[in-house]
């Protein structure tokens, strides 16, 4: 059985008006006017968080929070960015009478494309 790649292209485009950029994911596009955005969205921060969630897969944002050594608002401020481009879903898991909120990836690949 063959699994699904799932990957996310972030075309840049440099013209003589402005600069312009795109994250194009499965059904959407979002505009970026400022390569600032871009850079925010691409953080050394964000890019820990999706390298633990690929390789540790923790069970909640706290849990997360507690492997990168920063405070559960950061970490979940960057994870909300994360889910709205749609790197990562949550997953609803249940232990005992307690229900947390599972980080989880949803690409395999994130590829930048530059056209000048």
């Amino acid at each position: 059985m063959t699994t699904k790649t799932k990957i996310r292209y972030v075309d840049v485009n440099v013209n003589k008006e402005n600069f312009v950029s795109k994250l194009i994911g499965e059904k959407k596009a979002h505009d970026f006017s400022d390569v600032k955005l871009l850079r925010n969205l691409l953080s050394n921060e964000k890019s820990r968080i999706l390298y633990i969630l690929k390789h540790q897969s923790p069970n909640s944002i706290y849990a997360l929070a507690k492997i990168l050594g920063r405070d559960f608002k950061s970490v979940r401020d960057d994870i909300k960015v994360l889910e709205r481009f749609g790197f990562i879903e949550f997953h609803a898991e249940k232990t005992g009478k307690r229900e947390s909120l599972k980080p989880v990836l949803v690409i395999d690949r994130l590829q930048i494309i530059i056209e000048i």
